[in-house]
């Protein structure tokens, strides 16, 4: 495949400009919009998503199945168990045949080396539904919920509060990066991101041990589970090491009451979130989660055009 056939990808929030971004995010209020009045749209009618899990998924699944149906497209899933991935196919071969098959694919896998394996031998435009480095459709919705609040993403200040190590933490530097605001990590030591990747930050992300000082003067306060996928033989270890990392009561007292509350689900209340704040006022939580849909329509429409 030559230099100018090669798709398109979406593996990391930099592989769309600012000026795509902005594209997005305009389409994503529309679409979330036009859905709530019933709108019907049919821009990806005779198109087929595949969503490939090598990762268990809620969320990721109904999200990008969904909003594919809702813009007339068709989905095909496949998990590790129904497939021939489960088997120990080669990530390549997968690649190139279910290119062959369809329109764009979702993957969602295990380690970075992996996406990008399959990115380079797809045929076709790849969306990442999760990493273990990065969560770049996460972001999108997230920030979708930050500027659906606050009109804005500049100007404000961020906390992330737990395991900022995990593909969340390392997104969230992503994005502070490439959209220039301030970013403070709360997280035990060594759960902090690779440090080149705080240094490619460009100064916009500051580490931190204490959750108090994080959220102090937060507009955003975003957390995460503290065992992730993949990660369960450590839970008894982490959650020694997370104590006092909980986003509860107790810890937003120390943030502004204009500060909002996000965490990107499946959430362990009363482990890193406490269930009054989930359910409290300050909560975006769920706004966040069906974001998550009206975000994925506006790329999967970005990404198949960009094809045609």
């Amino acid at each position: 495949m030559s230099a100018a056939q090669k798709p398109r990808h979406f593996s990391r929030l930099a592989d769309l400009s600012p000026a795509e971004h902005e594209q997005l995010y305009a389409r994503a209020v529309l679409l979330k919009a036009e859905r709530a009045k019933g709108t019907v749209h049919s821009t990806l009618a005779g198109r087929t998503l595949a969503l490939l899990f090598e990762k268990s998924s809620t969320r990721t699944r109904l999200s990008f199945e969904a909003g594919m149906k809702q813009l007339g497209g068709e989905v095909v899933v496949l998990d590790s168990n129904g497939s021939q991935m489960g088997r120990g196919e080669p990530i390549e071969d997968t690649a190139r045949i279910v290119s062959s098959y369809v329109d764009v694919i979702m993957l969602r896998t295990f380690g970075d080396d992996r996406m990008q394996r399959f990115c380079h031998y797809s045929r076709v435009p790849v969306i990442n539904g999760l990493t273990d480095g990065a969560h770049p459709v996460q972001l999108l919705a997230d920030l979708m919920t930050v500027r659906e609040e606050f009109g804005t993403l500049q100007g404000l200040r961020y906390a992330y509060v737990g395991d900022a190590s995990s593909n969340m933490g390392r997104s969230w530097c992503e994005a502070a990066r490439l959209f220039g605001f301030e970013l403070t990590l709360a997280c035990p030591q060594n759960y902090a991101p690779p440090s080149d990747e705080v240094a490619a930050s460009g100064g916009f992300v500051r580490l931190t041990r204490s959750p108090e000082e994080a959220v102090r003067g937060a507009d955003v306060v975003s957390t995460d589970v503290w065992t992730s996928m993949g990660q369960e033989a450590e839970t008894a270890k982490r959650l020694a090491a997370f104590q006092g990392f909980c986003v509860d009561d107790a810890l937003m007292r120390h943030a502004p009451k204009r500060s909002i509350v996000l965490h990107c689900l499946p959430a362990h209340r009363g482990e890193e979130i406490s269930n009054d704040v989930m359910e409290g006022v300050q909560s975006r939580i769920f706004q966040q989660g069906e974001n998550r849909m009206h975000a994925q329509k506006a790329l999967l429409e970005i990404m198949v055009n960009a094809r045609a």
